[in-house]
């Protein structure tokens, strides 16, 4: 095991463990416990693939919702949308990421792109990944769909 990989796993264990402290300190509904656990393991599981983690839950002061996971691999950019459950169920988690969750993912992935110097921003490659994770009792399992959908919205139907 390389010093980076037991240092990783050893980051890893501090911080679910603190994590799992405060957790029963704080008044939230499971879901949304869910949700911000399952973030937090594919953060881990991405650094450890070798993605460099740029932002956490990012917010625009201007458009709703915000993006759970910005991250390079390599000169791509990749906003990952990161679905939880703690059960495999009838349909897969990553279904949620619907037509209307994909345009507000391309709006919030617009603005950060604003963030970048002007000369740059039209450079910069761009990857919309969905993650799924499951956290069961057996152990953490994770489903990646690379490009899960593209850039730029399809034209409408019929649209000339």
């Amino acid at each position: 095991m390389s010093l980076a990989i037991f240092a990783l796993s050893l980051e890893q264990r501090v911080y679910t463990s603190l994590r799992a402290h405060t957790d029963q300190k704080r008044i939230m509904p499971p879901h949304l416990l869910t949700g911000e656990r399952g973030e937090d393991a594919a953060f881990f599981h991405l650094r450890g693939l070798g993605y460099t983690i740029v932002a956490r839950r990012w917010r625009s002061e201007r458009q709703p919702g915000d993006l759970d996971l910005v991250a390079w691999d390599g000169d791509t950019l990749v906003i990952f949308e990161v679905k939880a459950r703690t059960a495999r169920d009838l349909y897969p988690a990553e279904v949620q990421v619907d037509t209307y969750k994909q345009t507000i993912l391309r709006r919030m992935a617009h603005a950060f792109l604003l963030q970048l110097p002007a000369p740059h921003r039209a450079s910069v490659s761009v990857r919309f990944d969905v993650l799924s994770v499951y956290l069961l009792e057996t152990g953490v399992e994770f489903h990646h769909i690379p490009n899960a959908f593209p850039r730029f919205a399809p034209p409408p139907r019929g649209w000339r």
